[in-house]
């Protein structure tokens, strides 16, 4: 299997501040919650476009001093992606090649809304996601057509 990246832009990144009161030693939980998307073209099934999605949304249950979506996606040509085992390696792989962008993204979203930058954590290829970690229910990975993976 062969692959490589064509490019990769930013489809959102959106950042609102929230008025919230809280006491002056409170600290907040940021909890990041990601999503991917891999969808393959069907007009040149080379084609693989990896969606990677972070967002962090403030709840009454749960306040945050902001609310921030970022989406990036990445173009990827790739050959000779035949079994299951394929496309595993090429979801992951990717994945690695498009997070450190989206966490940069995330840092640079943040650093200029003049709040303290957010820096996303570094997280090792194939734990990200449950479908890569091969855990029960979480089903393979199937590139047939334009079908959409999360």
């Amino acid at each position: 299997m062969k692959y490589a990246l064509r490019g990769i832009t930013a489809e959102e990144l959106t950042y609102t501040m929230n008025r919230v009161k809280m006491d002056r030693n409170a600290k907040f939980e940021i909890k990041p919650q990601f999503s991917r998307t891999i969808r393959r073209v069907q007009e040149n099934d080379k084609l693989y476009f990896v969606s990677l999605e972070v967002k962090v949304e403030s709840t009454e249950a749960e306040p945050k001093p902001f609310n921030l979506k970022a989406r990036l996606v990445g173009i990827f040509e790739a050959e000779e992606v035949e079994t299951d085992e394929d496309r595993q390696i090429l979801a992951i792989s990717t994945t690695e090649i498009v997070y450190p962008y989206l966490r940069s993204a995330v840092s640079a979203l943040t650093a200029n809304a003049f709040i303290n930058p957010l820096i996303l954590p570094v997280i090792p290829a194939g734990t990200m996601f449950p479908e890569d970690r091969g855990e029960a229910g979480s089903g393979p990975l199937s590139f047939n057509g334009p079908e959409v993976l999360n």
